[in-house]
């Protein structure tokens, strides 16, 4: 009895050396599992294309070329475009950045003159608006590298929707039973599915909608711009704040406060009608995140995976918050991410199946 009692005990510290080495092992195969992340959301993307034109008796050895062809199209010429951008956005970077630093440095001047601040050198170097565009210039030559792997990332893609179709019956012999029940799978994969395909969508919208104002404002590089609120609008409540500064200080270098206030204002609008009213009605409450667990995944992600892992931080936890719910033994642990009101907080703790007991 004792000696189980000694076993039980050490349980804990055997779960936490083997999440050690499983997170360690993510951040070495970092340069192999960002392509394979990709092409899965890629493959999650495209599969309902595939399925439906199963459905219209189309083979997938017909079906699957035409879909990869069409995201071969599309990637090709959004990439022509956003890559140029890229590169003069890149070259112009110093006078924007000494443009901003004069901009602030003049603001800051004022302030003094009237005592409202201690010491402008000390401040000048504590808080300086051109670190924040050679941040964006840096995170944005880290995406294009993860482009650069386009090759393998849609070779991926390709033999994963290939096995789109063969999955039930590979399940099924996996289980041992062919006439298995995989409505459990089938939940999962749906909810999973479900979460990818709305928060792309809504994300695209988010995008064109900051692009177009932008373009409207005269500011320039307003595809670029574009689409780092696309790809930051995966990280709820603080992507759409990081895309937006940018874009605004870019605003107001160029064409000044009125046009900076603009764009503001824009943002504000897009992301409040997008996040608080768009979104919450297409996806509901149970496919969300807790604040903190969304800044715990941004940071956690953020280190081991780098601007791609930041990128992807929130779709990957979901995908692990929707396995843990899915789970009956593990259900606790996905409620406590869930982000609930008081009222909803009395009513899970009635419904969730409580944590198994430590032996």
């Amino acid at each position: 009895m004792a000696r189980r009692d000694d076993l039980g005990a050490l349980k804990p510290l055997i779960a936490a050396a083997c999440l050690v080495i499983v997170v360690a092992a993510l951040k070495a195969a970092r340069p192999i599992l960002v392509p394979l992340v990709l092409a899965a959301f890629l493959a999650a993307l495209a599969a309902p294309v595939v399925l439906w034109l199963g459905r219209r008796r189309i083979p997938p050895s017909l079906s699957i070329p035409l879909v990869v062809v069409g995201v071969l199209l599309v990637l090709s010429v959004v990439g022509g475009f956003v890559g140029a951008s890229v590169n003069r956005f890149v070259r112009e970077l110093p006078r924007y950045q000494a443009r901003l630093d004069a901009l602030f440095g003049g603001a800051v001047e004022r302030l003094r003159e009237y005592g409202a601040l201690p010491s402008v050198d000390s401040l000048r170097e504590a808080v300086s608006p051109g670190h924040l565009m050679g941040f964006v210039g840096t995170t944005l030559s880290q995406l294009a590298e993860v482009v650069s792997d386009t090759l393998l990332v849609i070779l991926t893609m390709v033999f994963l929707l290939f096995e789109v179709t063969g999955l039930p019956h590979k399940l099924r012999v996996a289980l041992g039973n062919p006439n298995a029940d995989l409505a459990r799978f089938r939940k999962v994969a749906n909810e999973v599915k479900s979460y990818v395909l709305i928060k792309t969508y809504v994300s695209l919208g988010t995008g064109v909608l900051v692009a177009v104002l932008l373009l409207a404002l005269g500011v320039d590089f307003p595809l670029m711009w574009g689409l780092l609120a696309f790809l930051l609008n995966y990280i709820p409540n603080i992507g759409s704040i990081i895309a937006a500064l940018p874009a605004v200080l870019l605003a107001l270098v160029q064409l000044g406060p009125g046009q900076a206030l603009g764009a503001t204002a824009g943002f504000v609008v897009i992301n409040m009608v997008v996040g608080n009213v768009i979104e919450p009605q297409l996806m509901g409450r149970r496919l969300g995140l807790s604040t903190l667990v969304v800044f715990v995944s941004l940071v956690f992600w953020g280190w081991l995976w780098g601007a791609t892992g930041m990128l992807l931080s929130v779709p990957l936890t979901m995908i692990v918050k929707i396995l843990l719910e899915n789970s009956p033994s593990l259900a606790w642990i996905g409620a406590l991410m869930d982000p609930v009101s008081p009222i909803e907080r009395d009513r899970a703790v009635q419904t969730t199946p409580a944590p198994p007991p430590l032996e």
